[in-house]
């Protein structure tokens, strides 16, 4: 007979195995990407994840391991490819500066990890897309597009409208989680997506976090502030627990 103590240690490893994920590759034009996949439980709701301008790393595999314990099944994308992670700032402008140049490019990206995640066995017709400053961009782009997403959630991610592109197709509703003192992207950007939003009727919640800098949740870093970080988390899993049934 098990003892209490080994009986919670069982359910310990069941949860943290439940929760481990895996690299999965997969191709988009004919480019070799690799990204994060937690399964979840038997028809878990989707999360699909972006990472920030460093590319798919550590940061995102905790959040998506977060996310696995809570029951939803995530992908984590990978929008520079297999094995580019960059750590310079001039590679990671590069990068992140030829996307934004080539939004069709982003776009197939996007889908592309949308189509691997449901190849895996996602549940992409209940799914959310959330991303991190540079991913909270393509997220925004992934909702341009009309991409038939439940909701679109960014993490201090950049929120100015391209020249050419609106809302008019989006669908889903939106969560916008940002820091009232990023300097890279201002309150004036926070505004001007605002009326954006109410103009095309698209049903939005956008928080601004006081005394938060741009990558305000990034754990370990010198922007990282606990009291935001903590807030807008905890809104981000009622979002989740509100709009994936």
């Amino acid at each position: 007979m098990k003892s209490l103590g080994s009986f919670v240690l069982s359910l310990v490893l069941a949860a943290t195995a439940a929760a481990a994920g895996m690299p999965v590759g997969y191709q988009v034009n004919g480019q070799a990407y690799e990204g994060y996949y937690t399964e979840g439980p038997p028809g878990a709701p989707l999360v699909l994840l972006i990472h920030d301008w460093d590319g798919l790393g550590e940061y995102e595999i905790k959040r998506a391991d977060m996310l696995a314990e809570l029951g939803y099944a995530v992908f984590a994308a990978d929008l520079f490819g297999s094995g580019v992670r960059p750590t310079a700032t001039a590679d990671r402008q590069k990068l992140t500066g030829a996307l934004y140049q080539d939004r069709e490019k982003m776009r197939a990206l996007l889908y592309g990890a949308l189509e691997a995640a449901r190849s895996k066995g996602g549940n992409t017709g209940n799914a959310v897309a959330m991303g991190y400053c540079f991913g909270g961009a393509a997220v925004l782009e992934l909702a341009r597009s009309g991409a038939d997403l439940k909701g679109f959630v960014t993490f201090h991610g950049g929120l100015a409208t391209p020249e050419g592109q609106d809302y008019s197709k989006a669908k889903g509703t939106f969560l916008v989680l940002h820091g009232t003192a990023d300097t890279s992207v201002t309150m004036e950007h926070f505004s001007s997506l605002a009326k954006e939003l109410e103009a095309r009727g698209v049903v939005h919640e956008m928080i601004t976090y006081s005394g938060a800098p741009h990558a305000f949740s990034v754990f370990g870093s010198d922007r990282y502030r606990e009291d935001a970080d903590k807030k807008s988390w905890r809104r981000f899993t009622e979002y989740l627990a509100e709009t994936l049934r």
